[in-house]
């Protein structure tokens, strides 16, 4: 899901493989963290040759949903 402030959420579920399940949060270069994350997860820097720098984290999901 991508939103208009420049946040984009990322969610990866596998059924057949419990290990494999995460979100991920992904914020446009320049774009302040949103206080419902804030201090909730660190923002790592990355370069992407399609979005430029970007800042990420994601946690995995455990269990079943």
């Amino acid at each position: 899901m991508f939103y208009e402030s420049g946040l984009a959420v990322n969610v990866m579920y596998t059924i057949a493989d419990s290990k494999k399940r995460a979100v991920g949060f992904k914020l446009s270069d320049g774009m302040d963290v949103p206080k419902e994350l804030e201090g909730k997860f660190k923002f790592a820097r990355q370069k992407s040759k399609l979005a430029g720098t970007i800042r990420g984290s994601f946690f995995v999901i455990k269990g079943e949903y």
